[in-house]
């Protein structure tokens, strides 16, 4: 599960000044210092599948693309050729050398990408292997039909990389600027499989900071990468991250003059922050929060007791009273903001599917868990909903609680989990009914609508529509409207079978002190600080 980007970060700026003699000042030390909140689960571009540890990969690796200021500039590649009817690419890198003064090579690009293909990959398959789908052979690697190295990835000499695609994919550039398809080092990887991007003495990286030290539970530290391409215009030499969650703590923090930056904020204090700090910022994001039913347990494998629960809730009473962070209520699974070939809001087009935004759909809500088998909730067995208690998970679950009791009259358990608790329970169907959060990772809906295939490692519904695959599968061999349709239907399809309850659509809130200057937040939900800088 992706965990939402309001999880991420929190930052105290230090600087030292020293005076040369004559009275001239020197370059002034900057170290940014970072509440990156819980510990990620992986800071290994193939392995990772959080926001959490995005943040920092997005900081410590650069792929052949990268989002800047909003729009797509190059990475590593230096150019590129687009051929065969857009199904064959071609990119020359640049002379950019890793953290420990090698050469970045295409060779690194192949590796990586065919090890996120692999099925046997040590310690364990890459969760986000399906993004690599488009290539040819990747989705017959991951399904053990071909070798990894059948994937169509290649190395053409050490600056240059072809790839062949199953056919044209128009987002395939902003899909290089995602984590799994950024490079890595066989020789480092290969030291230490499941440990080498946590130990500062394997995880080179090639990005404008290196991971120089790594204190489990508790912090890190990136230091500025010198041999990066563009190391000119790295402004900060030091990111001191601590891996704390009390949001409390933070803004106290924030507010005492003790950090600079903060990413995300106590849900009570948001509208005093509103009116009263100019720092204050409340961001877009692309992203949706839900509720993940367990499909395989009964009585969730019902999809009518799936939808009695998601009619129930009334969302415009969440983002009103409770969140305040000037949300959308979600009633549909893929957000607001991604376009179809005509311009149109995809989920405006799309539609309700009968949810009801303020005050839910009870009625319907009734009449569906009875046909269940469970009129007035009698009979109906204690479920239990688990979450984490950053943000306002815990007061969203206590609310909703109170909705399902008092319209269908049933008992649902909460429980607060720590977060790496909670993901582990999730990935191994541990659970009856969870919170979960998907933001974006490129600017279409298939970033949404792949989670839900089958043979996904997202898929913790553990839902298995066929169906559904083909659907999305025809979509990725189509272009233009028709492809489009292809998607429309199986959000349909999965919104029918209502395998997740949408809740509301994701803002992100942060604080950040106004001598901090140039620091980024992708339009995707993830952090660059590249070029941040402290203005004196």
């Amino acid at each position: 599960m992706k965990k939402k980007i309001t999880l991420f970060l929190v930052f105290v700026l230090i600087m030292t000044s020293f005076a040369a003699c004559g009275g001239a000042k020197e370059k002034t030390p900057s170290t940014l210092k970072w509440d990156i909140g819980p510990e990620p689960y992986s800071l290994d571009p193939q392995l990772n599948f959080a926001n959490d540890g995005g943040n920092i990969i997005n900081n410590t690796f650069e792929g052949l693309m990268r989002e800047l200021n909003g729009e797509l500039a190059p990475g590593m590649a230096e150019s590129y050729e687009i051929t065969h009817e857009g199904t064959v690419y071609i990119f020359h890198l640049k002379d950019a050398l890793w953290s420990d003064g090698k050469p970045v090579t295409a060779n690194d690009f192949e590796y990586a990408w065919k090890r996120a293909c692999d099925p046997n990959l040590d310690p364990e398959p890459a969760r986000y292997s399906y993004q690599l789908f488009y290539i040819k052979g990747a989705q017959e690697a991951v399904e053990g039909s071909v070798s990894p190295n059948d994937v169509s990835v290649t190395a053409l000499d050490e600056k240059t990389l072809k790839v062949e695609l199953v056919a044209p994919t128009p987002y395939f550039l902003e899909l290089t600027t995602f984590y799994t398809y950024m490079p890595v080092r066989a020789d480092m990887v290969e030291k230490d499989p499941g440990g080498w991007a946590r130990s500062p003495e394997t995880a080179i990286s090639n990005g404008p900071f290196v991971l120089t030290e790594y204190k489990t539970g508790e912090s890190l530290i990136l230091s500025k990468n010198e041999k990066y391409w563009d190391a000119d215009k790295v402004y900060l030499d030091r990111i001191e991250g601590f891996m704390l969650e009390e949001e409390n703590t933070m803004l106290s923090a924030y507010e005492a003059g003790e950090v600079d930056v903060i990413a995300d904020v106590p849900i009570q204090e948001i509208p005093r922050l509103k009116e009263n700090n100019s720092d204050f910022y409340i961001l877009p994001s692309i992203g949706t929060n839900y509720y993940i039913f367990n499909t395989q347990k009964e009585p969730l494998d019902d999809p009518l007791v799936r939808k009695a629960l998601s009619y129930t809730i009334n969302r415009t009473a969440i983002v009103e009273n409770i969140t305040q962070g000037e949300e959308r209520e979600a009633t549909g699974f893929v957000p607001i903001g991604l376009l179809d070939k005509e311009g149109n809001d995809f989920r405006e087009t799309a539609g309700d599917y009968g949810i009801y935004k303020d005050a839910g759909n009870a009625e319907k809500a009734k009449e569906l868990l009875a046909e269940a088998g469970y009129p007035n909730g009698e009979g109906f067995p204690t479920l239990e909903l688990i979450f984490n208690s950053y943000g306002s998970h815990q007061a969203v679950a206590e609310a909703i609680q109170q909705m399902w009791k008092k319209e269908l009259g049933i008992d649902i358990r909460i429980s607060n989990q720590e977060w790496g608790a909670l993901q582990d329970n999730i990935y191994n169907g541990n659970f009856d009914i969870a919170s979960g959060g998907w933001t974006a990772d490129y600017a279409d809906p298939t970033t949404m609508l792949d989670v839900w295939l089958s043979y996904s490692g997202n898929n913790v519904a553990k839902w298995d529509s066929k169906k559904y695959d083909t659907l999305i599968e025809e979509s990725k061999t189509m272009t233009g409207q028709e492809r489009f349709d292809r998607l429309y239907e199986a959000e349909a399809l999965m919104m029918d079978a209502m395998i997740v309850a949408p809740i509301l659509y994701y803002t992100d809130t942060v604080m950040v002190k106004d001598y901090v200057k140039d620091w980024e937040m992708t339009r995707l939900g993830l952090w660059y600080f590249g070029y941040a800088r402290i203005e004196e």
